[in-house]
């Protein structure tokens, strides 16, 4: 059996198409965002009218030419000047997205919806967005919506079957891929909604339908590196060993940065006995995810059957290391955890002082936690700390951006005549 389990979650990265990627003749045709799997995509719908052209299509045209700061510039001024007007706020926030820019974004993209309710590539387009920064159940939604307006809209049913398998919602997750698998028939894009049904065949133990939705993407899409891995692991669990093995080297040719896929090669050269081979494998992987516990136990097992005995215990040592600092960061949590009930406790005893002191300390112990920094920051709007409150709200906040309640409270903090 192979070390990694691609199940529940998605082990790889999904396929992400940039603006620029799908244009085709930017000159003939004027392109409509249809928000794909992983980023975006853009469809093709009418001839452009040769006459004049908008504002927004000379946008596209800047993006074909890889000009993305300019086509936004432009995009600003043209909403700027005519704030309905939905396009120009639709392309604008999908330049945003990919440029990681969530609130920017998601506001032109739902000021776009707001304008054009009825727009399958509008919801989807925001779908795209509340999924890309990490607000799965918002994205849903967005799907759904487009798929309502719109059953044969490819990217959405894709998109709606990616969250449903990211929420471990299998069965409800099959009919959609299985839809665009039939709309999109055997073009290259339809590799991708093959490898998410193959997810979703491999969560339910179906490893021959898993295998078979794997081959078929790959030979839509020969150098789709993920899935030849998932491919890899799939022939693992079936006992092709040769095909497995294979299928591993493929990822590894198209994906020779991806950790897993070096891992995943590593660990079946050792497994079919060939530790030299190995060992250049599991190095790479290690190099790339230096804490990675699988690959730090694959290269220390694969050194030691090659008889390197004393580089064997050095990585030996460092598997150690990365297992203790796990240790570490959970024992903290859980002091964390700990001294915030405490805090808790003392604040219900009317001890405010004293409850920040204990918030403080869990805060030190476990700094990413937003419902411990929120507690600090209540306790010191409580003690008439305005300025430091509010900037642990803010930093609250950019630790978990889709909060409401933490952005309500920032609103009211920033607000109140106190302050």
């Amino acid at each position: 059996m192979g070390i990694f389990v691609t199940m529940p979650g998605l082990q790889h990265n999904t396929f992400s198409f940039s603006l620029a990627a799908k244009f085709g003749k930017l000159g003939e045709w004027k392109m409509t965002l249809a928000a794909t799997v992983g980023v975006l995509t853009l469809v093709a719908c009418s001839a452009l009218a040769q006459a004049q052209r908008s504002p927004v299509d000379a946008a596209w045209d800047l993006l074909a030419r890889g000009q993305r700061s300019e086509a936004a510039e432009l995009l600003y001024k043209v909403i700027q000047a005519h704030p309905t007007n939905a396009d120009a706020r639709l392309l604008l926030g999908s330049i945003l997205m990919e440029e990681g820019q969530r609130s920017p974004s998601i506001a032109q993209l739902s000021e776009a919806v707001r304008l054009k309710p009825d727009s399958p590539e509008a919801q989807n387009a925001l779908g795209e967005a509340y999924k890309t920064f990490g607000n799965p159940q918002a994205a849903r939604g967005c799907f759904e919506k487009a798929i309502s307006l719109n059953p044969d809209f490819v990217a959405a049913q894709v998109n709606l079957g990616f969250v449903l398998i990211e929420s471990g919602e299998f069965s409800d997750a099959a009919p959609h891929l299985e839809r665009a698998i039939r709309l999109m028939g055997q073009s290259p894009d339809a590799a991708y909604p093959h490898y998410l049904l193959a997810k979703v065949f491999t969560a339910q133990g179906r490893v021959q339908r898993a295998a078979a939705e794997l081959q078929q993407a790959v030979s839509l899409q020969p150098d789709f590196a993920e899935a030849w891995s998932d491919l890899g692991e799939a022939r693992v669990t079936l006992l092709d060993d040769a095909g497995a093995l294979a299928a591993f080297e493929k990822a590894v040719r198209f994906a020779p940065n991806d950790p897993v896929a070096q891992t995943r090669l590593g660990m079946e050269l050792l497994n079919q006995k060939k530790a030299a081979e190995a060992i250049p494998h599991l190095e790479e992987a290690v190099r790339l995810n230096p804490h990675s516990q699988s690959g730090l136990y694959g290269l220390e097992r694969a050194l030691r059957e090659d008889d390197q005995i004393v580089q064997s215990e050095a990585v030996k040592e460092k598997l150690a290391e990365v297992l203790h600092e796990r240790d570490r960061a959970a024992q903290n949590s859980f002091a964390a955890i700990q001294l915030n009930d405490q805090g808790a406790a003392l604040e219900r005893e009317g001890k405010l002082r004293e409850a920040l002191e204990k918030y403080e300390e869990a805060l030190k112990l476990d700094p990413e936690r937003v419902g411990i920094r929120v507690n600090v920051a209540a306790a010191l709007l409580r003690l008439g700390r305005w300025d430091q409150g509010v900037a642990e709200l803010r930093e609250a906040l950019r630790n978990d951006p889709n909060n409401l309640a933490v952005k309500k409270a920032l609103e009211d903090a920033l607000a109140h005549p106190a302050r």
